[in-house]
């Protein structure tokens, strides 16, 4: 029996031991993985090598782990080069016969010779692209999906920041945050919906790779999102819910915008309360009386500015029009610019016939 039993531990053992295998190789699958069995079969051959030296335990080498991941992905279709790495905890002699004395140690191996080169550049991604390409020759590129969120660094943060004509909303994160990744695309949906608003901005800041900004604004964790608004540079630390209707509504609230989750306008937008009023007065007066609302309606707009003076243009000219065509105009307005909405509409102009139509609905009776 007891034999019995060993066996199958020593099975269950080794079978558990091939499954890690496996679920390791599928995540770093863009990096190879040196051993002594393998390191010199794959380093000083017909591809130029970067090798990282590293501990599972050393948090520089998991700070550096996502940064190395994307480098092997960029490299992995580059045939005269190899981005690799070796477990010094598992395989010390290895790392011993190249002087390795601290974690991560990178270096560079030219094609056809193990005399490597020291890397002593930054570690992100795109530093160390930088230096394989240079020392293979190679022009491979960081393949970066689109983003609506604007990346801050020293030399653009007070210029973006500090703009008095914008509000600022800033995520301060590190790379490696397991938080900041789970924020990720929650952050990037909340910046697309407000890409239109030119004065509001959603920005992040490398502040592990950048500490000196995290430092300026005291930021002790990840992520730490704060609020720059047009009249307060010094920032408010945002404590609210991390969730995109969470960030819209504080964004609409604080920025006086009007837009949905999905980037669109809401039925407020465009809106002014004392036109609103003169329209239901207009509708309900006869004759003369539209007139002299009119001339009123009309102070009302000399006083407005910015994008209220804008959106009172289009009150005005509704105004006019019921006075020259009747008040079922306002009703057929409304619902012609709702066809066109429904309909395949050019991107650029759903924000104008949004609020159009949003100020024609406080021309109806109904309201």
């Amino acid at each position: 029996m007891e034999r019995t039993s060993g066996r199958f531990i020593e099975l269950s053992v080794c079978a558990a031991l091939v499954f890690l295998s496996c679920c390791v190789g599928s995540f770093a699958e863009d990096v190879v993985v040196l051993t002594p069995d393998n390191f010199d079969l794959e380093v000083g051959q017909s591809k130029g090598a970067l090798v990282e030296f590293y501990a599972p335990w050393c948090g520089h080498c998991k700070k550096l782990a996502p940064e190395y991941e994307k480098l092997g992905n960029i490299f992995k279709k580059t045939k005269n080069v190899l981005i690799g790495k070796v477990d010094c905890d598992d395989h010390k002699p290895l790392c011993s016969k190249y002087g390795v004395q601290g974690f991560p140690t990178l270096k560079w191996f030219p094609a056809g010779s193990q005399e490597p080169k020291d890397y002593s550049g930054g570690r992100n991604v795109d530093a160390l692209t930088e230096f394989v390409n240079a020392e293979a020759g190679t022009r491979a590129k960081l393949s970066t999906p689109t983003s609506d969120v604007v990346v801050l660094t020293p030399a653009n943060f007070d210029s973006v920041v500090l703009d008095k004509t914008k509000d600022v909303l800033v995520e301060f994160y590190a790379p490696w945050c397991g938080h900041c990744k789970s924020l990720a695309p929650v952050y990037e949906s909340v910046a697309t919906a407000f890409k239109k608003e030119n004065h509001v901005v959603v920005a992040k800041c490398d502040a592990d790779g950048h500490r000196e900004l995290g430092e300026r604004y005291g930021v002790s964790g990840f992520p730490t999102i704060k609020f720059f608004p047009k009249n307060n540079k010094e920032g408010v630390e945002y404590d609210g819910d991390r969730e995109v209707p969470d960030f819209v509504d504080f964004l609409n609230k604080e920025a006086g915008t009007h837009r949905t989750t999905d980037g669109l306008l809401s039925e407020t937008a465009g809106r002014i309360e004392r036109l609103d009023e003169a329209a239901k007065q207009l509708i309900a007066a006869a004759g003369e009386e539209r007139h002299a609302i009119l001339r009123k309606a009309e102070e009302v707009a000399s006083e407005l500015e910015g994008s209220a003076a804008s959106h009172a243009k289009y009150y005005l000219k509704f105004f006019k029009s019921i006075i020259e065509k009747g008040e079922d105009y306002a009703k057929k307005e409304a619902d012609r610019l709702e066809r066109i909405l429904s309909g395949a509409v050019n991107p650029n102009k759903v924000d104008e016939i949004t609020i159009k139509r949003n100020i024609l609905t406080s021309f109806l009776k109904k309201h």
